[in-house]
């Protein structure tokens, strides 16, 4: 049988984390789809339920806490 070697090797180090910068498209997307409820809830909550649930899924569902304009 063949002796399998290991070299360890030192961790390089932490990875620098990169400073947060806010991405002006990014924070207006989110105001826009936050109006964009406002604007259905306001004509016809009823009529544009579907509308808004769609809106809505789409926020809690590519939008969390945990979210960065960097990622």
């Amino acid at each position: 049988m063949a002796k399998v070697f290991t070299i360890p090797v030192p961790p390089a180090g932490r990875p620098r984390r990169r400073e947060r910068t806010s991405d002006p498209r990014y924070v207006e997307g989110q105001r826009l789809l936050v109006q964009a409820i406002k604007y259905l809830t306001q004509n016809d909550p009823v009529g544009n339920r579907v509308a808004i649930q769609l809106i809505s899924e789409h926020v809690r569902t590519r939008f969390r806490m945990t979210d960065s304009p960097l990622a």
